[in-house]
């Protein structure tokens, strides 16, 4: 398997991280993971840091604050690429992301994939656990990124990702400008401006079963605001 780095933002999930990354290094033995965590106040870091210390396949990146789920994988995005990674791929650490769809996503990577959506708008996709309004949020984010920005995608929102390096290379990562969930609808615009090839692959996503989304309101505006923006930019 050629390299493969899964990059996992955290923020209190002090709760969630041992059995994430167990689970994911089990679906994946191969793979390594890059635990990002932005100073969570719960020992978030601390645990990530004693993780690492047992097994050699799990790296942490310690920011000082909240800095944004965007800057996070952009660090770790550039800590892989500085690392000579092939295949990248971006989960949250609250199993809302489920392992068990890792090995598809990287299935499509290794046939010539360059960006990979984990989607829960196509046949076979779902999203367990969310109350309408929730549903309306989602639903709602992806069709207005899909209109605005006249693409075809139909999960522009999604948070579990993978990516050729090739594909990281083109987007630019260094440049991204969005830092919030608008991340998501950017990286996905980017590759399909550049002409790489997305493709999407259905999930079932869980809402967290432990401790509360992060998702804000300044996120939800932040989102409204780029996606027009990004439509000017090359």
């Amino acid at each position: 398997m050629l390299r493969c780095l899964i990059v996992v933002p955290t923020f209190n999930e002090a709760d969630n991280l041992k059995r994430f990354v167990s689970a994911v290094l089990s679906t994946l033995r191969e793979a390594h993971v890059l635990v990002v965590d932005d100073a969570s106040p719960d020992g978030t870091g601390a645990i990530a840091d004693d993780v690492a210390r047992h097994d050699a396949r799990v790296h942490v990146l310690h920011r000082l604050g909240k800095r944004g789920l965007g800057a996070a994988y952009v660090a770790g995005f550039r800590w892989g690429l500085e690392r000579d990674y092939q295949r990248f791929f971006e989960m949250d650490a609250d199993f809302s992301h489920d392992p068990r769809h890792l090995p598809e996503l990287l299935r499509e990577l290794d046939a010539g994939a360059d960006v990979v959506v984990g989607s829960r708008n196509i046949p076979g996709g779902a999203v367990q656990g969310w109350g309408i309004a929730r549903h309306l949020l989602s639903r709602g984010g992806s069709l207005y990124s899909r209109i605005v920005l006249n693409v075809a995608v139909r999960d522009m929102t999604t948070g579990f990702k993978g990516y050729s390096r090739h594909a990281l290379e083109v987007i630019r990562v260094e440049d991204l400008r969005s830092n919030g969930y608008a991340f998501q609808v950017e990286t996905t615009y980017r590759a399909l401006r550049r002409g790489l090839r997305v493709v999407e692959v259905p999930i079932v996503f869980v809402d967290r079963r432990v401790g509360r989304s992060k998702m804000s309101r300044s996120e939800v505006w932040e989102a409204v605001v780029r996606t027009w923006l990004m439509r000017g930019e090359s």
